[in-house]
């Protein structure tokens, strides 16, 4: 079997992105589990907006065709719209769809209906959960058996021990407090920062001093408010009179996360749309106990490894922390359901489960 791969995110300045993550991870797996795949990676010669349009929709289908693949795979969503090389795409979620607020101005809403339309035309669609999978379905009205749920999987680098001279040495460097609660994540809409904050309003004078809320960001980074409003972080700290219990420390290095993640008391998570969730994921491998937003997918890739509240709820998630940070009994109870869950989460699994598709599509 001879794969051509759309290699727009293996470039070196785009690969540590989550989609650059995503492709290269996959495809050093499936290198492993069907060494008899030939791998066919198609690069483009130049990197502008329309260049990137062109590459995907005219470049990518042609080259595969000329180098003779079997199969094209586009391991982000941005299928040609037309390939005599059957094409399977990865999909993650639909939010430019789905979300009103990540439909952007004009050029973003047309590309937006040039991948939707030409997603009608790949032999088979790979999504990472069942969530997305129905948005797919609804949105994008695909037949249902050629859409499938191929989870995402967890980095060996994440796990429960750390030596003593790396923590001490990460914890340096981002001026980590001795003990804290952690959210690794973006700041957009989607990701409710309003509620993350008010959470600290409810709990912040029983935990808040000894477990404040570390940020993987600057107090100058933007938010938006429940009521559309903008503003930055720190000024709705302030707003809500938690600003106490934070601690921006900036961007973490991926090297880094396992490190910060394993020395955090809990893992605090209230998106309210997610396609899959990885950092809950994360979270869980390194051993530490998660409390999050029971919306979209985070039910689906937490299981019962996680206490999870309405995403509104922002007094009932402060309880839930509240507990995972005090309640000893229950830390171990979802430590230990934690780690068992993100051990599921590998990426040989996933591997396995994009081959099945890959084969299917060419039987």
């Amino acid at each position: 079997m001879k794969v051509a791969v759309n290699g727009w995110f293996l470039a070196p300045d785009l690969i540590t992105t989550g989609s650059g993550q995503y492709a290269a991870k996959l495809l050093a797996a499936l290198s492993e589990v069907a060494p008899e795949i030939r791998f066919e990676i198609i690069a483009p010669r130049r990197r502008g907006d329309w260049d990137k349009v062109y590459f995907e929709q005219v470049t990518f289908p042609r080259e595969a065709r000329q180098v003779g693949a079997d199969l094209a795979f586009v391991p982000y969503w941005a299928p040609p719209l037309h390939s005599e090389v059957p094409v399977v795409v990865t999909v993650h979620d639909v939010i430019p769809i789905a979300l009103p607020a990540y439909r952007g101005g004009p050029l973003q809403r047309a590309y937006a209906s040039l991948v939707r339309a030409a997603t009608q035309n790949a032999a088979a669609v790979l999504t990472d959960s069942e969530f997305s999978r129905q948005d797919i379905l609804r949105l994008i009205r695909l037949p249902a058996e050629r859409v499938s749920v191929v989870p995402l999987a967890v980095d060996a680098d994440f796990k429960p021990t750390v030596s003593l001279e790396r923590w001490q040495a990460v914890a340096e460097r981002y001026a980590l407090p001795e003990s804290y609660v952690l959210y690794v994540g973006g700041y957009d809409p989607r990701k409710n920062i309003e509620t993350l904050l008010q959470v600290y309003v409810w709990c912040g004078e029983s935990i808040g001093e000894e477990y404040p809320l570390v940020l993987n960001t600057h107090p100058d980074t933007l938010v938006t408010a429940d009521n559309g409003e903008r503003m930055t972080i720190a000024q709705m700290a302030d707003a809500l009179e938690v600003r106490e219990y934070l601690r921006f420390i900036g961007p973490i290095a991926e090297a880094d996360k396992p490190v910060v993640y394993a020395g955090a008391r809990a893992f605090i998570y209230t998106s309210t749309y997610e396609g899959f969730g990885l950092p809950l994921l994360e979270a869980m491998a390194c051993g530490v106990p998660v409390v999050g937003s029971s919306a979209a997918s985070l039910p689906e890739v937490a299981g019962n490894a996680a206490m999870l509240v309405d995403p509104k709820d922002a007094r009932r998630m402060a309880g839930a922390l509240i507990a995972a940070c005090i309640e000893d009994d229950l830390r171990e109870r979802l430590r230990q359901r934690g780690l068992l869950r993100a051990a599921q989460f590998t990426w040989q699994r996933t591997a396995l489960d994009t081959l099945a598709v890959f084969r299917r599509v060419l039987n």
